[in-house]
C-alpha cells in the first residue's frame, strides 16, 4: 500500500456570495456605517460633506454628498464603478498607502457594503470626464449592479451616496444624534483636514455643522508621547473632576476605535477612575475589518500596551493630587457648613434662653449688649438678669486684640455670647 504524500494548498472561498452577505451584515451600528461613507469623502480630498436625512414620495432617505474627486476613472474617463463592485475587499486605497499616500483611512473595500445596515437600496453618482453623471445602483441582499448615464443638467462635483428606504430600525436617529457621533467619531480627522461637514435634517427642520469634540479640564502637558518600534503614540489628556461620563478613548489616524477603559489591559487604573478624558492616537494598530471598532491582539496591540504602561505612575500620582485636593476642598466646606449652622443656631435663640418674669411673655432673640471699660479684670463677658444684657468688657487684652479688624471683633462678640448662654 502506498503511502500518502503531505498535502498542502491556498485556502479559497467555496460561496463568493455568501462570503459578500457575512461582510456586508458584519456592521451593526448604522451611525458608524455613516461616519464610514463621511471618511470616503475625505479620502476623496472633499472639503464639504453634506449629509441630508428627509423623506421623498413617502420614502426615508439619507444622502452623503461631497465635492471630492469622486470616483476614479477608468481609461476611457467614466466613473471606474466596475472596479468598485468586484474589487470587494481589495481596496485601492490599500496600494495607496504602500506608495506612501497619508491620511487614507479606508483600506478594507469593504465600506460600501455599510449601506446594508442603512437601507435597502443605494445610488451612487459621480461625474465623468466629458461632464456626463454616471450611476451605479445596488440592492441589499441582491448580488449584482447597474450602472447607467444619469439625467443631470449640471455636472456635479465629487460624489453622491443616496440609500433609501431607510430600514425601520434606522429611520428613528436624528440628526442631532449623527452630529453628536460624528463630533467624537472623526474629532481629530475633521481637525486635521479641515473639511466641513454639515447635516440637514429635514424631517426635523434643524442644520447642524459638526463641530470637534472638545474636553473638558486642564490639558496634561507633563505627559510624553510614548514611542514604541511602531511608531509614536499621541496623547492628549485632560485633568478634570471625577464624572462617569469621562474617559479617554483609542483613536487611530483621528478616527475613534472604543473607549480605552473596554479594552483588555485598560479596564482598571487611571483610565477607568473618571479623572481624565481625551484621546490616544495609536496609528499603527490594526482593526477588526467586519465592525472596525475592535482591536486585533498582536505584536502592535501588545506595544501599545507597553507604551501606554510606561506613563501610568504619572497619571496615577496626577489623579492622587486631585483627590487630595479635592478632599481638602470638602473638609473646608464642611467646616464652612458648620460655621454657618453654629450662626443660624445663635440667630434663632428662642424663650428657652431666657425665661420669663412677672408673668409677662419672654423676649425673642438674643439679649442686647453693651460695653464695660473694666482693664486689667479676667471676665471677658457677663450676662446680667436683670437688665437681660450681656457686658463686654472692652478693656480685656483678647477684645482690644480682636478689634483691630470689624470680622474679629464680631468673632469675639458671638464667642463670649455663646459662653454666656
Amino acid at each position: 500500500m502506498a503511502r500518502r504524500k503531505n498535502a498542502g494548498g491556498k485556502l479559497r472561498i467555496g460561496d463568493h456570495w455568501s462570503a459578500i452577505s457575512i461582510i456586508a451584515q458584519s456592521q451593526d451600528n448604522p451611525l458608524k456605517a455613516v461616519a464610514e461613507f463621511v471618511e470616503n469623502s475625505i479620502d476623496a480630498g472633499a472639503k464639504n460633506v453634506q449629509i441630508v436625512r428627509g423623506r421623498e414620495r413617502g420614502e426615508p432617505f439619507l444622502k452623503v454628498i461631497d465635492d471630492g474627486e469622486g470616483i476614479r476613472l477608468d481609461e476611457t474617463g467614466v466613473p471606474d464603478f466596475r472596479y468598485v463592485a468586484t474589487h470587494i475587499c481589495d481596496s485601492i486605497k490599500k496600494r495607496l498607502k504602500r506608495n506612501g499616500t497619508r491620511r487614507i483611512q479606508g483600506e478594507f473595500g469593504i465600506g460600501l457594503l455599510s449601506f446594508w445596515t442603512l437601507g435597502e437600496n443605494l445610488k451612487l453618482r459621480s461625474a465623468a470626464a466629458d461632464g456626463s453623471v454616471h450611476e451605479m445602483a445596488m440592492q441589499r441582499g441582491g448580488e449584482g449592479y447597474s450602472v447607467r448615464v444619469s439625467r443631470a443638467l449640471l455636472a456635479e462635483a465629487g460624489a453622491t451616496l443616496d440609500i433609501r428606504p431607510l430600514l425601520a430600525g434606522v429611520r428613528q436617529f436624528s440628526g442631532e444624534k449623527l452630529n453628536w457621533y460624528l463630533a467624537s467619531e472623526l474629532r481629530d480627522r475633521i481637525r486635521q483636514t479641515g473639511v466641513c461637514v454639515r447635516i440637514s435634517d429635514r424631517t426635523a427642520r434643524k442644520s447642524y455643522t459638526v463641530t470637534p469634540r472638545e474636553f473638558d479640564g486642564r490639558l496634561i502637558h507633563e505627559l510624553n508621547n510614548p514611542v514604541t518600534r511602531f511608531g509614536e503614540i499621541r496623547l492628549e489628556i485632560y485633568l478634570d473632576d471625577p464624572s462617569p461620563e469621562r474617559g479617554v478613548s483609542l483613536y487611530r489616524n483621528g478616527t475613534r476605535v472604543a473607549e480605552m477603559a473596554a479594552l483588555d489591559g485598560f479596564q482598571k487604573g487611571p483610565w477607568s477612575s473618571g479623572y481624565i478624558d481625551g484621546a490616544v492616537d495609536a496609528p499603527f494598530i490594526h482593526l477588526t475589518p467586519g465592525t472596525r471598532t475592535g482591536v486585533i491582539h498582536d505584536e502592535a496591540y501588545a506595544a501599545l500596551h507597553e507604551g501606554i504602561e510606561s506613563i501610568r505612575d504619572q497619571l496615577d500620582a496626577l489623579i492622587g493630587d486631585l483627590k487630595r485636593a479635592e478632599e481638602e476642598r470638602a473638609s473646608e466646606r464642611t467646616l464652612k457648613s458648620i460655621r454657618r449652622a453654629f450662626r443660624e443656631a445663635l440667630l434663632t435663640l428662642t424663650d428657652s434662653l431666657v425665661a420669663s418674669r412677672d408673668g409677662s411673655p419672654a423676649r425673642q432673640g438674643l439679649p442686647g449688649y453693651t460695653y464695660e471699660n473694666a482693664p486689667g479684670q479676667l471676665w471677658r463677658s457677663r450676662y446680667e438678669v436683670d437688665r437681660e444684657l450681656i457686658v463686654i468688657n472692652s478693656g480685656h487684652r483678647d477684645f482690644v486684640f480682636a478689634s483691630q479688624t470689624r470680622a474679629s471683633q464680631l468673632a469675639t462678640l458671638h464667642g463670649s455670647s455663646s459662653r454666656n448662654l
